[in-house]
């Protein structure tokens, strides 16, 4: 059984029998619950920890685990209607008014149900992230001299020279800056290049993560639609001379949700467009690392081609470790990196030290390229176990790109679908789907749902949950 699994269940058990405790009474110790429930040290040690956390019980060193006091009875609640007047009052001066959105976002970090199967995440399953590899790397940095120590602000030179050397050959460490993942990187972007109430150009349909942060900047997100070749060149130029935007944020490999990658005819189409505009392109090139085993060579990011400092660039480690792994980089050249290097500071001071250590440790082990290897070929193996099933039990969406890298597909429904009634029904049959509207800026053309095959177990529960949105559709349109 996984290690977490573990640690839920006993922990479970031990909440449904504290009753049997009074309040302040000592629980059985740790090695007799070993004994008891067949489990490891480490597992009571998270279990207790669980419900320490959740204030059910209180551990005391060498006394052990005791249930915790009767908790009071909690105070009325304050009078917070007060803050209607005030968050609206500062909307009123606004030529875009902020909103933070979290809901496309928290689709994919958001835990599905016990049972449903996880159609809807954003990030490997853990049978597939490195953990021995991961929990090793920390180890050993956590033994390197200065490792708790306060780190260089822009990062360690030895981990800015790595991201560097991925991103081209005329890249150096000066110009590299480490974050906390994409996320962090992309807000630092789109802060430091555009001011509040500007316009924004992305991909339509695109990632939307990114479009949440571009409106709770008090930026307006004005949509370029992508095809199978990436964005197109003509109607980016049009956005441009239209909407007088200074940034536009695009991913040119492995686009979300589509899968686009951007043609090499395309690339150099694109770099003029945005020098000719007096525009920055933020890539965010967030899964290179996530490529397919028959993908082939692939291009180079849109940056190695740059040489004047139209592109800023994020990529990051985590799609291809962990969640918990969030360490990433912004990598840009000419006086935009000093504002970039000021909100960063500003935000997050610098990266933990430790994760720094860590990343440093992981990429530069033996293990690291097995790691990529075996994702490589699992990713393959699961893409394909979900076409198949999909091509037979659910023929009616249409699959018009698959592609050969990341870690979803998107399909879309026929015309007249109600999207969100098939989401609601799949949930019920089982799995969870991300809807399409979400990753739209504006009105989307169709219904889209985006299915993912990292999340889940393996082919067996891909195949499953295809057969659960089968029932799922028949129930909506049957």
């Amino acid at each position: 059984m996984h290690e977490r699994s573990s640690v839920v269940e006993l922990a479970n058990s031990l909440k449904r029998e504290l009753n049997r405790y009074s309040p302040g009474g000592k629980l059985p110790s740790s090695r007799a619950l070993v004994d008891r429930y067949r489990v490891s040290p480490v597992t009571v040690s998270r279990a207790l920890a669980r419900l320490a956390a959740e204030g059910l019980v209180v551990t005391r060193p060498g006394a052990g685990a005791f249930r915790a006091p009767a908790r009071t009875a909690a105070p009325p609640p304050g009078d917070t209607s007060w803050q209607e007047v005030a968050l609206s009052a500062d909307a009123a001066t606004e030529l875009v008014p902020r909103s933070v959105d979290a809901i496309g976002v928290l689709v994919t970090l958001a835990a599905p149900p016990p049972g449903v199967i996880e159609f809807n995440g954003g990030y490997l399953h853990p049978s597939l992230q490195p953990e021995q590899a991961m929990a090793a790397a920390l180890a050993r940095a956590g033994r390197r001299p200065g490792a708790w120590g306060r780190p260089p602000t822009d990062g360690l030179p030895e981990l800015r020279d790595w991201f560097a050397r991925g991103i081209g050959d005329t890249w150096t460490a000066a110009e590299v800056l480490v974050t906390a993942g994409g996320q962090s990187a992309l807000t630092t972007a789109l802060r430091a290049l555009a001011p509040p109430g500007a316009p924004v150009l992305v991909e339509s349909p695109t990632y939307p993560g990114m479009l949440a942060i571009a409106r709770a900047a008090g930026l307006r997100p004005v949509p370029v639609p992508v095809d199978p070749d990436g964005v197109r060149p003509e109607l980016l130029a049009a956005a441009f001379r239209a909407s007088g935007a200074r940034v536009f944020v695009c991913q040119p490999l492995f686009q979300n949700p589509t899968g686009a990658v951007l043609s090499p005819a395309r690339r150099p189409e694109v770099l003029r467009i945005a020098r000719e505009a007096g525009a920055f392109i933020v890539e965010d090139d967030f899964v290179r690392r996530l490529v397919h085993e028959d993908a082939g060579p692939l291009p180079g990011p849109l940056a190695a081609d740059d040489p004047d400092g139209v592109v800023v660039h994020v990529c990051s480690l985590t799609k291809a470790t962990s969640p918990s792994l969030r360490v990433g980089v912004l990598a840009a050249r000419g006086p935009v990196l000093e504002r970039l290097r000021a909100i960063h500071v500003v935000d997050t001071f610098f990266v933990p030290r430790p994760f720094q250590e860590a990343a440093l440790e992981l990429v530069g082990s033996a293990a690291w390229n097995r790691h990529l290897r075996s994702v490589s070929a699992a990713l393959k193996t699961r893409r394909d176990a979900m076409t198949t099933a999909l091509r037979t039990e659910l023929p009616e969406p249409a699959l018009p790109h698959i592609p050969s890298g990341g870690y979803h597909l998107w399909l879309r429904l026929p015309d007249g679908t109600d999207e969100q009634a098939v989401v609601s029904a799949a949930l019920r049959a089982g799995v969870a789907v991300a809807p399409g509207r979400p990753y739209f800026s504006a009105e989307p053309p169709a219904a889209h749902l985006r299915l993912s095959f990292a999340a889940v177990a393996g082919p067996a529960e891909i195949t499953e949950g295809v057969r659960r949105l089968r029932t799922a559709w028949d129930e909506t349109l049957g």
